[in-house]
């Protein structure tokens, strides 16, 4: 489908890209179509650098990005008077790939979140967040190296379904009635004023995104899939996360697949090299062991909220969210975006750290089917931070730093890239 855009126009040049329902995958030309939101605060810092990153790997390569400038948050307001323009949905809906700085949501703005608008838009359930050490980062750990973890969170159930109701009001009133008298709670909430909300995990939901987990560790030849839940004490919603986690890769991946328990009972905990171990933690004792434990994690794969603070932590033990990269895959449709937050106070001064959002466009690459350009543009990165020419963030904490704007740490990449190429 093509849609008629009213202030947003394509590129002169550039393919779509299509999806191929059959085989599961993107069909990608040598010049795709990509439409980017530079987001807020420090997005328009952030957002041209990775442009600019990416479009030297993609050279590189021999292949062409035809970027196309879509709205949403503040740039949707000035330019449509909306957070979330037709025109951009339409635009990510068409061309199927796309890249996002940073959206803050203002009060009163109908959204709960413009970035959860946008995933549950594109029906993006799996929010894909890899965590790996970068040399020359600094980080609160000895063996930052050890932590190599790509994080799969579910991103349309659990806490995201946003069903609760706000203390006070008529509806919560009648969800504690329905609780305590149909549904014989009689004695479980307090006395005064209450905020209730609803947790719903699916069969469907769980199913999709370990699904997505799995064939991610078969493909990137990873050890292991581990189940993060807090089914000890919420049975029937996280347990059920756990137990449709486990049934899932019985029933479609038997051959490449092997649970924990059959590990230890019939290989003495030694894996056989073609087998993906299907594992489970209980949340609380996975955020000790991303630290004890680190090297025996590969995917982790997680209802929302749980996902949220594991990832984070993650990202903690190799440097902060300031270089996190991550990005939200649907069935044939990307997302990429960054972790961290808009950090307004300090837009437009050209000092914002671009690191994330340049990692997320190597997620892009990968998606795309680029592997060499999305391994130029990793290796030149590293390169840089290594020879510690940072911006102002990671300067300040390294020895012998040399302290770069946003835009000339980007120019040096390219730089690197084209070096490296």
């Amino acid at each position: 489908m093509s849609y008629e855009y009213e202030q947003v126009e394509l590129p002169d040049e550039g393919e779509k890209v299509t999806y191929d329902e059959d085989a599961d995958e993107l069909v990608v030309p040598d010049n795709p179509i990509v439409p980017i939101i530079y987001g807020d605060g420090i997005g328009k810092d952030v957002a041209p650098v990775a442009q600019q990153v990416l479009d030297a790997a993609a050279e590189a390569t021999g292949r062409d990005i035809n970027w196309m400038r879509v709205y949403a948050g503040e740039s949707g307001r000035e330019k449509y008077d909306e957070n979330l323009p037709e025109d951009t949905l339409n635009a990510i809906e068409e061309h199927r790939v796309a890249i996002k700085g940073p959206l803050t949501t203002p009060v009163g703005a109908g959204f709960r979140s413009l970035n959860v608008a946008l995933r549950k838009h594109f029906d993006l359930y799996a929010n894909v967040r890899p965590t790996y050490y970068l040399d020359g980062v600094p980080s609160p750990v000895s063996e930052p190296e050890e932590m190599d973890m790509v994080n799969f969170r579910e991103n349309t159930e659990d806490v995201y379904a946003g069903i609760e109701w706000e203390a006070g009001t008529e509806e919560v009133e009648q969800v504690r009635e329905f609780v305590e008298d149909e549904m014989g709670f009689d004695s479980t909430i307090h006395d005064g004023p209450v905020g209730i909300g609803v947790k719903p995990i699916t069969e469907y939901g769980t199913k999709r995104l370990v699904r997505q987990a799995i064939e991610y560790a078969i493909e990137n030849d990873r050890d292991s899939v581990t189940l993060v839940h807090k089914g000890n004490i919420m049975k029937f919603t996280e347990g059920a996360f756990r137990d449709w986690g486990y049934e899932l890769a019985e029933e479609e991946f038997p051959e490449e697949t092997i649970d924990e328990d059959t590990l230890w009972e019939e290989y003495d905990g030694e894996a056989p090299e073609d087998k993906v171990v299907i594992k489970d933690r209980i949340a609380d004792n996975m955020l000790q062991q991303l630290l004890t434990r680190t090297t025996n994690y590969d995917v982790l794969a997680m209802p929302n909220l749980n996902g949220d603070y594991l990832s984070d932590a993650a990202g903690a033990q190799i440097g902060g969210l300031g270089i996190a990269p991550g990005a939200n895959l649907g069935d044939g449709r990307v997302l990429a975006e960054p972790v961290h937050g808009s950090a307004p106070k300090h837009a437009g001064k050209d000092k914002a750290n671009p690191t994330a959002m340049i990692l997320s466009g190597k997620i892009l690459l990968e998606q795309l089917g680029w592997e060499d350009a999305a391994e130029l543009v990793h290796d030149a990165v590293e390169q840089q931070i290594s020879e510690h020419r940072v911006t102002y963030d990671l300067e300040r904490q390294v020895e012998g730093g040399v302290k770069l704007a946003a835009s000339e740490y980007g120019e040096e990449i390219v730089e690197r890239i084209e070096d490296l190429a």
